[in-house]
């Protein structure tokens, strides 16, 4: 680096701004122009390494949010009508999936960086730090006493939201995984047949069973909510140490608890009341891949 490209940086720490030639990358990253060059787009923050990731400090002032529910699932397992349940529940507030785990922050300068770092804040502290703000915010302004998310894609990073808050409880969602695989297949047909549906499907019940192993929860089944709903939910409601309430089961409409494109759209879960699933299918119909989760999770004997 010569001394105008370090005379650069300095001024780009302290005020914001570097200095370019005419026609060169200044036009590619102009507001005006529309365009973002590679530098901006390096500049995309990357979620914060595994080796940072630790409980806060003192979760008196470093949390927010007081023992958060996460419903561990796979996708197309029944969690939107678990979350809308849920959120019938006058003190439980289940919103759309958050996605929280895909907030990352980035530190811009070493003098930010530097500075965090004598505070005592790693760049995994400050992300959950963010984290916890957004859930507490939304939990807040629903009035109600404590927050529910569904989103899928948390089993991967289980460990990771249980060091963000120690108090977290979570809900364990299964589901046969055939039935898993033909409704993601069913979902988008053109996008993944039969048995790309039951591989990436496969992902998700593999996250999720790590979950199940590594952390104290509750499980329940999509097959024996939907033929025993009350029991099922009532268990649930024990498990939260919160009172069981009818209205539960009788969620509302579509508009109060589905946002599309942040969970499922059919019209079993449109109609405000739980349905009966699909049938089990046959131990013929499992495919070789799907076996061992079939036996994992109690739909097949070894």
């Amino acid at each position: 680096m010569n001394w105008k490209q370090r005379v650069n940086v300095a001024l780009g720490e302290f005020t914001g701004f570097h200095l370019t030639k005419m026609g060169e990358s200044a036009s590619a990253n102009s507001p005006k122009s529309g365009k973002v060059g590679k530098a901006a787009k390096a500049a995309k923050p990357a979620p914060a390494p595994a080796s940072e990731v630790r409980p806060p400090a003192d979760a008196r002032t470093d949390r927010l949010l007081r023992a958060p529910i996460f419903v561990m699932s796979p996708v197309r397992s029944g969690s939107t009508l678990l979350r809308s349940i849920l959120n019938a529940h006058s003190l439980l507030h289940a919103p759309h999936e958050l996605h929280v785990r895909r907030l990352t922050v980035g530190f811009g300068t070493g003098l930010a960086e530097r500075a965090m770092h004598a505070l005592g804040h790693n760049q995994a502290d400050l992300e959950h730090l963010l984290w916890d703000r957004v859930l507490h915010r939304e939990l807040l302004r629903s009035g109600k006493s404590h927050i529910v998310d569904k989103t899928p894609a948390n089993a991967f990073a289980f460990e990771r939201l249980a060091a963000c808050w120690p108090d977290a409880r979570f809900v364990f969602l299964l589901r046969h995984p055939v039935s898993i695989a033909r409704s993601w297949h069913e979902a988008d047909p053109e996008k993944r047949d039969f048995a790309g549906a039951a591989a990436d499907a496969l992902r998700y019940m593999k996250a999720v069973e790590r979950a199940r192993k590594g952390l104290t929860g509750h499980t329940i089944h999509y097959e024996e909510l939907t033929a025993d709903p009350e029991g099922e939910i009532r268990a649930v409601c024990d498990f939260l140490g919160i009172p069981f309430e009818p209205g539960m089961l009788r969620y509302g409409s579509a508009q109060t608890v589905v946002q599309k494109g942040l969970g499922d759209w059919k019209d079993k879960i449109r109609s405000g009341e739980v349905q009966k699933g699909r049938d089990l299918p046959d131990e013929s119909e499992i495919p070789d891949v799907l076996r061992p989760m079939s036996v994992s999770w109690g739909y097949l004997s070894k």
